[in-house]
């Protein structure tokens, strides 16, 4: 079992920017083919956010393409989420995801993001 550990998240007013973080325990982030952030707002499914592979390329949901940037830096073995311009529903719980191919994906314990209009 890999240990996904998260960090970032709080409170902001609409239009403001918040920094997600996220990094495993104990192996690098070149193990894993793909990573990135779901989130699941009260009431609602889990939704992907964005994702970058290993080879960089990265894909975003339509709602938050423009103003969300997900980043990866290897020599800090860690993966970032700039969130700027945000809105209130971008109030979620935001998880990191690592997934390893056949070897099955990783989930963060979830960070709060809350969005105030």
């Amino acid at each position: 079992q890999v240990q996904v550990v998260g960090s970032g998240g709080g409170s902001v007013q609409a239009g403001g920017s918040l920094r997600l973080s996220c990094a495993p325990v104990s192996m690098s982030i070149l193990s894993f083919d793909a990573m990135g952030w779901y989130r699941q707002a009260p009431g609602k499914q889990r939704e992907l956010v964005a994702i970058i592979t290993t080879g960089g390329s990265t894909k975003y949901a339509d709602s938050v393409k423009g103003r969300f940037t997900i980043s990866r830096d290897n020599a800090k073995n860690t993966i970032y989420l700039q969130m700027n311009s945000l809105k209130p529903e971008d109030t979620a719980v935001y998880y990191c995801n690592l997934h390893r191919g056949s070897a099955g994906q990783y989930w963060g314990q979830g960070t709060q993001v809350t969005v105030s209009s």
